[in-house]
């Protein structure tokens, strides 16, 4: 008789603040978990949940409020969105590989009078400018790595000091726990230390 594989039971994320470490190496060591957890279970995209739930967790940290909840692999399309997050007249996309249709879909956003902002991991940077320039829009969109996106504003945010990193990195994990709540999969949970 067939018997199904058991379902691997995978534990919440941990970001690590140390002072042995920077923000960006504790924010980087968190993506490579998330890797991690999408090798062991197979078919889920742990990455681009992690990628769109922090970068949701940064804005609503420096915007004071809630930002919408939504899947992070439900089409733009589906809920009528220009991107992930639609600020003003800035719409950020968030990818773990930039490609074709998100360039043409901030070329879109332009030609509404909307500014694009390209979120992704490091290694993705310089392949969404190379798709920038050669899609004619090079200059006109954002690429920003999440790393540096995050890892800057709790900088920032805790005015440098610190005792007040922790709290900042406190809170990011609170506001990420809400939105990774839309996602069903408590795996993409994370702890603090």
């Amino acid at each position: 008789m067939f018997k199904r594989p058991a379902k691997i039971r995978i534990e919440p994320l941990l970001f690590e603040l140390s002072d042995r470490y920077s923000i960006r190496t504790a924010i980087r060591d968190l993506l490579k978990q998330a890797e991690q957890h999408q090798k062991e279970d197979a078919g889920t995209m742990f990455l681009g949940a992690v990628l769109q739930h922090l970068v949701g967790a940064k804005l609503e940290l420096v915007l004071g409020h809630a930002v919408e909840c939504h899947g992070a692999f439900v089409a733009d399309s589906v809920t009528d969105r220009p991107g992930d997050y639609h600020i003003e007249d800035i719409v950020i996309h968030v990818t773990t590989s930039p490609g074709e249709a998100l360039l043409r879909k901030c070329s879109d956003n332009l030609d509404h009078g909307l500014r694009p902002l390209i979120i992704t991991t490091f290694r993705n940077v310089a392949v969404a400018d190379t798709m920038a320039e050669n899609v004619g829009i090079s200059g006109r969109v954002e690429i920003f790595d999440v790393e540096q996106f995050v890892a800057s504003n709790i900088l920032e945010l805790s005015k440098f000091k610190a005792e007040s990193r922790r709290l900042t990195v406190r809170e990011l994990i609170a506001h990420y726990n809400r939105l990774a709540k839309c996602e069903n999969n408590p795996a993409l949970l994370i702890k603090g230390d």
